[in-house]
């Protein structure tokens, strides 16, 4: 059953109790990027595998995401600006011991291509955080992982 979590803004990338931050370079332009981010809402789980579902609500101004495992996200879009920054905020979910979660894509022009950087800003239980702490790794890696999938699709390959 999803709870409903703290209400949290912009701000919390920088003040959470635990903030996971990763950044890789696509050879997609930034507009390309934040289309798939922002307006391919329900393509997002052919590219970042930890998703299984996708879709926006709320006539665009939130989505609902499950990820794999069986975690329900309900999330209301904090931040839109094109082509700069997409960011959204968690406002239910049934992830045991989180009690706030916000994640902001940020993307700044790399030459031809794209810098993306990901923010995942949370808190939680004592337990929580421990666990997502010792998890970084590999968090670090899905995330790498479903950039590389996204760039490959923005190209027009397989991904």
């Amino acid at each position: 059953m999803a709870r409903r979590l703290r209400t949290v803004g912009l701000d919390f990338t920088e003040s959470a109790p635990l903030r996971l931050v990763f950044a890789a370079e696509v050879a997609a332009p930034p507009d390309a990027v934040y289309r798939a981010l922002a307006d391919d809402v329900e393509a997002w789980p052919r590219w970042f595998t930890a998703v299984t579902s996708a879709a926006s609500t709320d006539a665009g101004a939130g989505r609902e995401v499950r990820l794999k495992g069986g975690t329900l996200l309900r999330e209301t879009i904090v931040a839109a600006e094109p082509d700069e920054r997409y960011a959204y905020r968690v406002d239910d979910a049934n992830a045991p011991g989180l009690t706030a979660l916000l994640e902001e894509w940020r993307l700044t022009p790399a030459g031809t291509g794209t810098h993306v950087q990901w923010t995942f800003a949370a808190d939680g239980s004592a337990l929580f955080r421990f666990a997502l702490g010792l998890g970084r790794a590999g968090v670090g890696r899905s995330f790498r992982g479903a950039v590389r999938r996204l760039d490959k699709r923005l190209a027009g390959a397989p991904a």
